[in-house]
């Protein structure tokens, strides 16, 4: 009898820790958008992304909703035309770098001037490492299964890395103008924040006109859904797999999600396209009205300020005349 109850409870343990094993298995489909944003600041992805792990990897083509249907209306202040930003990841960083009520100056550099930094290169190759020493660490132990449920995982970033580098390539960004002409427009984000964009006129378009990411095409979407496929098996796999080598992999996505976390919080300057998208100073103000005054001032014309609905002119007149906010 008592030996009964021992086989009993030892099934049981069994089972639960099966249960547990497949639950670390799951981690791989969370929907984190840590790859997402990652995918936008860089404005494309690398090869080497490949090693870099984390949940919502099987959502990366998604880093095109994190503008979350924000177009912003912007202004020309040099020539009064009125417009909006089209691209999305653009959008995106725009709306992370922007301060309610403040002025946020942003300068566009060239590419002889561009660079990405050193400091997120840490946690970046850190998490590359991470993925080869759990690879490793698995062909030693002899955990096949474990090392399947890894493979696949990187498969599936691997289409997705191909598919984001095919649609990020450079395509219709307006009429090019005269290398040296120079540009400034002042950008309305909703929750009043304010974006002064300035760098040469052919930089600006390259950041804000036409698209970021081109339409998937048929093969694209084809590769797309295989890598989700792909990411849903390996929970399977890794169900089959030792305690270490789910405590290894769960502990690689975990970890590597906090990596790339850190490398988004320390990557503080958009790249798009080879242009370099960096904050250089702010300014509060205490109503949108001041604001309005003191560029019309400076760049003495107002139908931009018109045209974005920031004054309005006096009835009959070209003048403008500022609306209370």
């Amino acid at each position: 009898m008592i030996s009964r109850l021992q086989a009993l409870v030892q099934a049981s343990t069994r089972d639960m820790n099966r249960s547990f094993l497949s639950a670390l298995g799951l981690v791989a489909l969370a929907d984190l958008r840590v790859i997402q944003y990652r995918t936008a600041l860089t404005g494309s992805a690398s090869f080497l992304d490949t090693f870099l792990l984390a949940p919502g990897l099987h959502r990366q083509q998604a880093a095109a909703e994190l503008n979350n249907a924000e177009y912003p209306a912007v202004g020309a202040m040099t020539t009064g035309y009125i417009f909006r930003v089209e691209n999305q990841a653009t959008v995106s960083w725009l709306l992370d770098i922007g301060r309610t009520a403040q002025l946020t100056t942003v300068e566009v550099l060239p590419p002889s001037a561009s660079s990405q930094g050193v400091f997120p290169s840490v946690p970046y190759l850190a998490g590359v490492a991470l993925t080869a020493a759990v690879f490793s660490k698995l062909v030693a132990i002899e955990d096949w299964w474990a090392l399947g449920a890894l493979s696949v995982l990187m498969l599936a970033r691997l289409l997705n890395v191909i598919i984001i580098k095919r649609r990020t390539k450079l395509g219709w960004k307006g009429y090019r103008e005269k290398e040296d002409t120079r540009g400034d427009l002042i950008i309305l984000l909703s929750q009043d924040r304010w974006v002064r964009l300035r760098g040469y006129v052919n930089d600006l378009k390259i950041v804000t006109s036409g698209c970021w990411l081109a339409d998937m095409s048929p093969l694209d979407i084809l590769a797309v859904n295989l890598g989700t496929i792909l990411t849903y098996i390996s929970p399977a796999l890794s169900s089959n797999a030792t305690t270490t080598g789910n405590v290894l992999i769960c502990g690689l996505l975990l970890a590597s999600a906090a990596l790339i976390g850190i490398c988004n919080t320390i990557t503080k300057d958009l790249n798009m396209f080879g242009r370099t998208v960096r904050v250089v100073g702010r300014k509060e103000y205490d109503r949108r009205l001041t604001l309005a005054h003191e560029l019309i001032e400076e760049t003495g014309r107002d139908d931009w300020a018109i045209g974005l609905g920031m004054i309005t002119p006096p009835k009959g007149k070209e003048g403008g005349v500022v609306v209370a906010m």
